[in-house]
């Protein structure tokens, strides 16, 4: 076993609240975000409290996320490298994703528990650092990249996007959503790995609007607003770039679906974390929101166990 692999990661985490709770006690480290006030109801339905964690259960339901990332963590140390597969062993690609399934936990904690615009920041990133990786490490692995390009490139893309997003927002300014746009490559890359002809490549970036409509927009609703939506012309970029067979295929059962349903699980429930829903309950500790964090943390560990069934074909 290499314990470094996993201690790391374990001691990084316990350092993070250890600093949290030292600033929440000593500093100005918290707020109240604009137009609330402690005591009353925070967007995301929980009562804003005074405390080092203005809605406690929307924040501490991450160690979701904390938990997941270390037993992804947990499994690639007690594990050695194979050459014919990127996530089996402390590989790059795996410990890149682990790291980044492992930071939704504080990203999204510091955003809940702060009330700090940098701490929405943080929760916004550390999404796109997690949702990034799987299209890409799709794209990498069909064209047979090597893995130190693939970390280059990722580190580049999460770079230039939070400085951006720091300075303009996270539409950068321009209605850029790239959580949804990386949502949606992902499974175009997905159909692209399995079923790669000219005619697919051709309509692939349909299969991208289909995923938007299980979201709730549909293609009437993208026409009518395109200037807020122009990003699905980016929905074609895979098949520009993916146009050769796949050296790999991947097992879908039961990890994908498994992982696909915990997020729409998830998502539904996200939907009832709003004031004035039916489930929406300030006081309580089973906030609809934090259930939203646990489920989205089964999900990433699914996900991590469907790209370790990648086999050479």
């Amino acid at each position: 076993m290499n314990i470094k692999i996993f201690l790391i990661p374990l001691l990084a985490t316990g350092l993070f609240f250890f600093v949290y709770i030292l600033l929440a006690a000593t500093t100005n480290f918290l707020s109240v975000e604009a137009g609330y006030a402690i005591g009353e109801v925070s967007r995301w339905c929980e009562r804003i409290s005074g405390g080092y964690f203005r809605e406690p259960a929307n924040a501490l339901s991450n160690l979701g996320f904390i938990t997941t990332g270390l037993i992804m963590f947990w499994i690639l140390a007690n594990e050695k490298k194979r050459k014919d597969s990127r996530f089996h062993g402390p590989t790059p690609t795996a410990l890149l994703y682990a790291s980044a399934a492992l930071f939704l936990g504080p990203g999204s904690l510091l955003m809940h528990g702060t009330h700090t615009t940098w701490g929405q920041w943080a929760d916004w990133l550390s999404m796109i650092m997690y949702i990034s990786i799987p299209w890409l490490v799709n794209v990498f692995v069909i064209k047979n990249y090597k893995e130190s390009s693939f970390v280059k490139v990722y580190l580049y893309i999460v770079g230039v996007y939070g400085l951006l997003s720091w300075l303009f927002g996270t539409g950068l300014g321009i209605n850029f959503n790239f959580w949804a746009l990386s949502i949606a490559l992902w499974v175009i890359t997905e159909v692209l790995q399995n079923y790669n002809s000219k005619i697919i490549r051709y309509l692939s970036g349909f299969v991208g609007i289909a995923v938007m409509s299980v979201f709730g927009i549909f293609p009437d609703q993208v026409i009518l607003n395109f200037s807020e939506y122009w990003w699905v012309v980016l929905f074609w970029l895979p098949a520009l770039i993916l146009d050769e067979k796949s050296p790999v295929k991947k097992n879908y059962f039961p990890w994908y679906w498994a992982g696909v349903g915990f997020y729409i699980a998830a998502f539904a429930i996200w939907l009832q974390g709003y004031p004035g829903t039916a489930l929406c309950n300030p006081d309580s500790i089973f906030q609809p929101h934090g259930i939203w964090h646990i489920l989205s943390a089964c999900a990433t560990l699914s996900f991590f166990f469907f790209f370790r069934s990648t086999q050479k074909i």
